[in-house]
Formats: structure tokens, sequence, C-alpha cells
């Protein structure tokens, strides 16, 4: 908890200084002084161990192999913001998670998709959703970031239709049997610990689709090849493949019919944490545009000088500002107990206009 609330100062040579005083200003309109101590913790680590290899991460469609971004990352202690102390999370709120994802995704993207699935997808489910014995089991060693986690929920044929799956769990002597298959699952190919929805009855709808907990190395079940994706390079995405694979009992995730229940809750806090994913891009696009229409001469002197760049640049900074005010917002009412889902779809048509 120290190292996120130590006293920090940006290097010269930070990608992020050029904005801190900008940020600061509009920042303690939404923040008190602990959560900007925190923002700017969590900027500085981001700035030091992430934004120096966010390039070769996007090239090479992987993360770095001279470091472990996983455990550094849960060394500062922000795999388990929201995850109880007991475990080694830190129990702090959504505002805390949000901050940090954007922070870390303005370092790189890629990193905040893969850190946004592991601490929000699998972390906090498991922490919401999981028995003692559970918790006990699985949370310590990702919080550490030991183990990386993941949550797989759509299919080749259901995506946003969900209930319309496929994969199909089979109940048998000591647990279940599970086929079918998974696709585009963030974490795929890394992850020990997944969190994965199948049917336990077909004819029950949506009351038929449990949540279960998958252990890499299970009998039955593998990974397909990594996807060469377009965007979010080196934040790994593949297909999950179960062929007969055995989950004992134990290893479900709240109850037997009870999956849409865990995924429906659960989808609202994800949209939350993942729209600040989108903030921290938005942010880093304005540190590497703002240098450079001052220093870019057209006609003898800078184009920022120009009244039409001018308004370009001014429609970002409020394109900006206003996401994050209400990305912010919920995240304080969702702290406060106030969590309406229309507000949470919302959040994604922010980001996608």
């Amino acid at each position: 908890m120290q190292r996120l609330f130590a006293a920090t100062s940006l290097s010269s040579s930070s990608p992020f200084r050029g904005q801190s005083r900008r940020a600061r200003f509009f920042s303690s309109l939404l923040f008190d002084d602990t959560h900007l101590q925190f923002k700017e913790s969590v900027s500085q680590f981001a700035s030091e161990h992430i934004a120096p290899h966010a390039a070769k991460i996007d090239h090479s469609n992987s993360f770095p192999k001279e470091v472990n971004l996983w455990k550094l990352m849960g060394d500062f202690n922000l795999h388990g913001i929201t995850a109880p102390e007991e475990y080694g999370g830190l129990g702090l709120g959504y505002l805390y998670h949000c901050i940090a994802m954007e922070e870390i995704s303005r370092a790189s993207g890629s990193v905040g998709l893969s850190y946004g699935a592991h601490s929000n997808l699998c972390i906090n489910q498991l922490a919401r959703n999981g028995s003692p014995a559970q918790k006990q089991k699985y949370l310590p060693k990702l919080i550490s970031g030991e183990h990386v986690g993941a949550l797989a929920m759509s299919e080749p044929n259901a995506g946003s239709d969900v209930v319309s799956m496929k994969c199909k769990a089979d109940r048998v002597d000591g647990g279940y049997i599970i086929n079918g298959n998974k696709m585009w699952c963030t974490n795929g190919p890394v992850a020990q610990t997944l969190v994965v929805y199948a049917k336990t009855d077909i004819a029950a709808g949506s009351k038929g689709i449990t949540a279960f907990i998958i252990e890499k190395g299970m009998p039955g079940f593998s990974t397909a090849q990594k996807l060469d994706k377009l965007g979010m390079r080196g934040s790994d995405t593949c297909e999950l493949v179960f062929e007969n694979c055995f989950v004992p009992e134990e290893n479900i995730l709240g109850q037997e019919g009870k999956g849409v229940y865990v995924m429906m809750s659960g989808l609202d806090l994800e949209r939350l944490v993942l729209a600040a994913g989108p903030l921290g891009i938005m942010q880093a696009c304005l540190d590497v545009v703002l240098p450079y229409v001052r220093q870019r001469e057209q006609f003898g002197r800078p184009i920022g000088e120009f009244q039409f760049i001018q308004g370009k640049m001014a429609d970002m900074y409020t394109s900006l500002q206003s996401s994050r005010s209400y990305v912010y917002s919920v995240a304080t009412s969702c702290d406060s107990g106030k969590i309406d889902p229309k507000v949470h779809h919302f959040l994604y048509v922010c980001h996608t206009l």
C-alpha cells in the first residue's frame, strides 16, 4: 500500500511530464488528495516500467521477455485493488481501479487491456463470487502476479448473445465434463486461472448457465494458436478448446444455474473499469500531440498558432475531459452503492463515438 501512495516526482525524461500540471488542475476537481497521490504513483510506475516497452510490445505482439510486467505490477499492489486485504488485495473501490486502468493504458493500451482482464474480469469476479476456499486458493497468486487470470464468455457464434452459447457442461460423479470452444479470450494463452461459462441445462435457457473456475493443465483443456491482431497487439488473445475436460464440483463459481447472475453483475463493473482504458489512450495522444504542435513549423511559425489546429486540439481536450468526468462519476456512484446498468452501457457508447 505504501508503494502506491509514496511521494512521487516525474523525471525530466518522463513522457508524462508535460501533462502533469494540466492534469493535476482538472483531476483536482474529480479527486481528493489521496486519489491524486495514488494517480501520480501509478503514473510514475507506468512511465518507468511499462512505457519503455510499449513499442516493442506492439511490434513483437508479446510482453517483453527480459522483464515480468505481471510480477512488477503485483509487487506494486496493482492487481488486487478491489480485492479483500486478507488475500493480499487493497480493499479499495472502483474509482481507484479506474485510475490505475487509465494510467497503465496511457503507457500501453495493450498492457492496459491485459491488466483489466486480469484484475477485473478474473480477480474481481473471484473476489465477489468465490467461496472462502476458492478465494484462498486462487486470489493470493493472482494478486501477486505469480499467476495470470482471464475470463471466457464469447464463442465463435455467440458474442453479444451469450445465452446462445454452445459450450456444455454435463454432470458426472464428482463434477462436470465440459465440451466446446470459447473465442477471443484475452490473456488466454498465458492464463493459469480462468473464469469460464458453460451450459449445465440446455433446456433452461439463461437459467441453465453456470460459471466455472478452470485451471491451466486440466486434462481436456487447451488453447489454440494466439491471434495475430491488428490492434492491442501484445495483449494475448486466443481460442479455448474443451474436449471432455473434467472440472471438479468445487470449481463452480457461485451456484449451478446461476452463471448469468455472476456474468451480468460482473459486466456492469467490467464496462466501468475497461472504459478507463480509452481515457489513458486519449491522454497518450495528447501527450504526443501537444509538444508536436509547438515544435512543427509552417510558414515561419509553430502550427499550434493556427486557429484550425487550435480548434482540433480544443476538441480533443474537451472529448477527453468530458469522458473522464463521466467515467469517474460513475465509479464514484458504484463505490457508494448506486449502480445503474443503463449508465454502464453508455460508458462504452461514449468511447466508440
